[in-house]
């Protein structure tokens, strides 16, 4: 007979994402109110800031929530009227119909964010001068601009950034009180829908409490709406993100959660009172983040109701790349690239245990022991501390892996195809400004002449 016992059930939740490659950062588990698991996977630690991404957008929603509960707003009071410094002298009227409950379920009047991280300043600012599209309140397009707005607005209503103003009612009553900061934009506003980086036992004990209905520190009437569905997401691409949209937070099958880029997830599941919180850095894999959803709700979701005697407590690794010491491509010289190749390379090299190359960021190395997880820095960005994966899948065929574990959780992955005289390069990335041209292919020929600097 099979063990279904509900630390069995843990483990296999972590087996089965080991198998498909998923590259988790840590979990926790908490049923009943009781914690069954906690995970953490090398290098990462227990009260470790992590970057939340769109989890942001939920946490700038709760602070929305508290300015109701104040008297400060109201939900069906026009975004414009709180911005008339940002308004153009001749509005269109669906900008001037756009109401904060819009904001809060993503139907605003645009079909994305209208800011540009590297052109603009002031990123809510923009999003009273964009064009829009369509009638506010008719249809979802995940518009983070929205979030943007509705950071700004608790800064213009509560006079402070929406971090302090959390940190002073959610954060510090609830004893989330590790190192946390939440990233600006350049005119210094918090960034309302990615910037905030916290633990992930911080984000468990806020998660916890909206689980349980705000404990008097969320309004309890806002934890109630918030996780319903308040606009339909059938044009989404990811499964569990067509089950709807509630207040900057989605529905799932089985409840609502805050989710984050990459695999920061709070799953709420308020009928068996559960709570599943992730940090991972999934921007690598096709399927993303479904693969957590799918594991959980199918490994551990139908065996709560079984006994767990002591709360787990796992260190875990993730899978290494395969490799093969037979397959090692045997260093050679220098490799260089024809200009105006799409990867930006220049010149290449390769000994036994590093990559050296040059592109747009200057010359830099990138170390590897095949087979094994390298904790270094990530290339071209000496401050940004990054994971590197490595293995030789084939004869010459060099696969590398690296993520970025600072405060962008972001990758890229290179093929490297050696050949008597020449190198073919092939790269992907998942979207950040670290991962610049690391996307294409191109190749590079044999240079007999000695590497230089």
């Amino acid at each position: 007979m099979s063990d279904n016992t509900l630390a069995s059930r843990v483990r296999r939740f972590a087996d089965r994402l080991y198998a498909e490659d998923v590259n988790m950062h840590g979990f926790m588990l908490s049923v009943k109110g009781a914690l069954v698991a906690k995970a953490y996977y090398a290098p990462f630690a227990e009260g470790q800031p992590h970057r939340m991404y769109s989890i942001s957008k939920t946490m700038t929603g709760i602070a929305i929530g508290l300015l109701v509960e104040d008297g400060l707003l109201d939900l069906d009071q026009r975004v414009a009227a709180f911005f008339p410094d940002w308004m153009p002298q001749s509005p269109h009227p669906w900008l001037s119909a756009l109401t904060i409950r819009d904001m809060l379920r993503m139907a605003t009047c645009y079909p994305n964010a209208t800011y540009s991280e590297a052109r603009d300043e002031c990123w809510a600012k923009t999003f009273f001068t964009a064009a829009p599209t369509h009638a506010p309140g008719t249809v979802f397009h995940y518009d983070t601009s929205c979030s943007q707005v509705l950071a700004e607005l608790v800064r213009r209503l509560s006079g402070e950034q929406v971090m302090d103003y959390l940190n002073r009612r959610v954060f510090k009553p609830l004893g989330a009180c590790d190192d946390k900061h939440w990233l600006l934009d350049p005119s210094g506003c918090c960034q309302g829908g990615t910037g905030l980086c916290m633990s992930l036992r911080d984000l468990h004990k806020v998660s916890q409490c909206l689980l349980e209905g705000g404990r008097g520190i969320v309004p309890a009437w806002y934890v109630r709406e918030m996780g319903k569905k308040h606009i339909d997401t059938l044009m989404r691409g990811n499964p569990e993100e067509r089950y709807g949209y509630g207040w900057q937070c989605w529905r799932t099958r089985a409840g609502w959660s805050m989710y984050g880029l990459g695999g920061q997830l709070a799953v709420i599941c308020p009928e068996q009172d559960t709570l599943l919180t992730t940090i991972a850095d999934t921007g690598l894999d096709g399927y993303d983040v479904q693969r957590i959803y799918d594991a959980f709700f199918e490994e551990i979701y139908p065996f709560l109701g079984d006994p767990c005697s002591e709360p787990l407590d796992l260190r875990l690794r993730n899978r290494p790349l395969p490799t093969g010491s037979g397959f090692a491509a045997t260093p050679k010289g220098e490799y260089r690239f024809p200009a105006g190749n799409g990867l930006g390379l220049v010149r290449l090299s390769l000994t036994d245990d590093r990559l050296r190359y040059e592109n747009a960021r200057g010359v830099v190395e990138i170390p590897f022991v095949p087979g094994e997880d390298v904790t270094g820095r990530f290339p071209g960005w000496p401050g940004v501390p990054a994971v590197i994966k490595s293995g030789w899948v084939g004869p010459g065929l060099l696969q590398l892996r690296c993520h970025a574990i600072g405060d962008a959780p972001c990758g890229f992955e290179m093929l490297l195809c050696f050949t008597d005289d020449a190198v073919t390069v092939q790269a992907r990335k998942s979207y950040n400004a670290l991962t610049g041209d690391y996307d294409g292919v191109t190749t590079g020929t044999l240079c007999r002449e000695p590497a230089g600097d």
